[in-house]
């Protein structure tokens, strides 16, 4: 069982502990998210990033128990405030959704219904989990709509008739609806171009700032992350492989993987230098080996990397990574 990493005397809005989340599949089971253990603070903003297929949105999904079939929360521990979550019945688990934790869904532009109105689908949520009359649900719509920047007149519309900036505004509104403590934001500006990008990212800013909530921001993006997070999480092959501080993560990886990411991006400023790639493939996880995950694309492996599945180590005040070599270097 690995550590559960900490980082302050603070209580935890959300606890992870040792979550495993598995995949059926006719080659046998794939285990997509394995033993992460992680915290999320209230008013924190917790991003995750990592290649696609890590396990990102699995954990993302877990959290509110949103899996079906063929997917499984296999083993581990999702606390909310002390709560199992995993133990909710329906009825808990109903007003848990939305009112404590809602999520901003990967493409949400295109998660809207193409054929309700803005209102409709607005205040669907508000008549759904408050009781509250048509016109309460209404006003409360435009006032959510005004919130994101989006003139109240726009209820009657339809998605289509929105630019993508503006649908993407719509959907954080439906996340704003019922004042949740967590939202989850999974790839959230994908498809935008940087200006609408930024725009949003510092409505969302503004918006935390107003209403206090926690955000576990999920992306590729690990330049906008290390600008807007203030903890990252690295995760490969379904394996939580680094946590700390943004500033720390982004200017002093431990992970050869964290490296690898960091090294791929361009920088605006300074000499130009050539980008450094990760080689190899994503691991085929039907295919898992004995020892590290990152063995087979890690230029520094050495043979205890391919005997011994690394664990999490604090390696800095409130930064962990899971390497065999830091070990070595101490």
């Amino acid at each position: 069982m690995t550590a559960q990493p900490k980082t302050e005397t603070v209580e935890p809005l959300l606890d992870l502990r040792n979550l495993c989340v598995d995949y059926v599949s006719p080659n046998g089971m794939v285990r997509a998210v394995n033993n992460v253990s992680l915290d999320i603070r209230p008013g924190e903003t917790l991003g995750l990033a990592g290649e696609s297929g890590c396990g990102k949105s699995t954990l993302a999904f877990s959290i509110a128990r949103l899996h079906k079939a063929p997917a499984l929360i296999s083993e581990g521990e999702i606390l909310y405030q002390g709560q199992d979550v995993l133990s909710m019945p329906k009825k808990a688990l109903r007003q848990f959704r939305w009112n404590e934790v809602s999520l901003v869904f990967q493409s949400a532009m295109n998660s809207l219904n193409p054929v309700i109105t803005i209102g409709e689908q607005l205040i669907d949520v508000l008549l759904a989990h408050r009781k509250i009359s048509m016109d309460d649900a209404w006003a409360r719509g435009e006032s959510l709509l005004k919130t994101v920047g989006i003139h109240p007149s726009r209820m009657s519309s339809f998605p289509h008739q929105l630019s993508g900036g503006m649908r993407q505004r719509v959907v954080i509104a439906i996340a704003l609806a019922l004042e949740p403590k967590l939202i989850i934001m999974d790839e959230p500006t994908t498809a935008l171009d940087v200006v609408v990008e930024r725009e949003i990212m510092d409505e969302l800013y503004q918006l935390k700032d107003r209403f206090g909530f926690s955000i576990l921001f999920i992306s590729h993006d690990l330049s906008l992350m290390g600008e807007i997070a203030d903890r990252i999480g690295i995760m490969y092959a379904g394996k939580l492989v680094e946590l700390g501080p943004s500033k720390d993560v982004f200017y002093h990886p431990k992970h050869p993987y964290t490296q690898g990411l960091i090294n791929s991006f361009p920088t605006i400023h300074g000499p130009k230098d050539r980008l450094q790639g990760i080689p190899g493939n994503p691991l085929n996880l039907l295919e898992a080996p004995e020892g590290c995950y990152f063995q087979a694309r890690c230029q520094r492996c050495f043979p205890l990397c391919r005997q011994q599945d690394p664990e999490l180590i604090p390696v800095a005040p409130n930064h962990w990574a899971a390497c065999h070599e830091l070990t070595r270097e101490a």
